[in-house]
């Protein structure tokens, strides 16, 4: 993603649909999933806005216009049209690597209270799982490399919250692998019906590469939930 500023991407995003929308109800959970997914491609904050303004422009102009939207599900065209418009604008252009790395988006006092917390979340959860040994020593690994990364913040050299980041997201992925191997079939089924019910009526209002998308970031959403696993991605630190 362009530019490390977007930390508050989900916020942004999720008041700014609010705001559209005229109601503060909570996004729901294929919500966050589309959020996420935009975020997981690389979509820019300010093409994801734009794509919402046009949505919304053109449910106005619908037959279904005197009806609110209700889902960021029907935003997903306009929304990665607007980030293929901003890639092919940016094309050839040449982005300072330097910018890329914003460095000042958190104290490094507050990085070092979300590993801590997290770390202690996580370690709650894996003596939790105490008879499942493989999850629980997967977790208790994670918040061992939670620990390494916080170390990284006394280093007196300047912070690259890019590459923290990347050290997140694997952390994460290795987690998520391991809540799917130890997740029961009935308790991946009743997510994958849940999801299913979700989706329901917006799969012929999206392209079968975002479904897919949208399905992976939601099934790992829950699986998170159900097991109750902090997010460790820097995206969430703000919101």
């Amino acid at each position: 993603m362009s530019g490390w500023n977007y930390f508050n991407y989900f916020t942004e995003i999720e008041e700014y649909f609010w705001k559209k929308r005229g109601t503060n109800l909570l996004v729901s959970p294929l919500d966050w999933a589309i959020m996420e997914a935009w975020q997981q491609a690389g979509v820019p904050l300010e093409a994801a806005l734009k794509g919402i303004d046009r949505a919304f422009e053109s449910h106005s102009r619908s037959r279904r216009g005197s009806r609110p939207m209700k889902s960021l599900a029907y935003c997903t065209d306009a929304v990665l049209e607007a980030a293929e418009e901003a890639k092919e604008a940016a094309a050839g252009g040449h982005e300072d690597s330097a910018a890329v790395k914003k460095t000042d988006t958190f104290s490094r006092e507050a990085l070092r209270e979300h590993f801590a917390k997290t770390c202690r979340q996580i370690q709650t959860v894996a003596a939790s799982v105490a008879t499942m040994p493989d999850l629980a020593a997967r977790l208790n690994e994670s918040a061992r490399s939670l620990t390494q990364c916080s170390a990284i913040l006394d280093s007196p050299t300047v912070l690259d919250l890019e590459d923290l980041e990347r050290r997140l997201t694997v952390l994460d992925d290795k987690i998520q692998s391991a809540l799917l191997q130890n997740a029961g079939d009935e308790l991946l089924l009743r997510l994958r019906r849940e999801m299913d019910g979700q989706l329901a009526m917006y799969r012929g209002k999206m392209r079968a590469e975002q479904i897919a998308l949208v399905e992976r970031q939601y099934l790992h959403k829950r699986l998170l939930e159900e097991f109750h696993v902090p997010r460790l991605s820097l995206f969430y630190l703000q919101h």
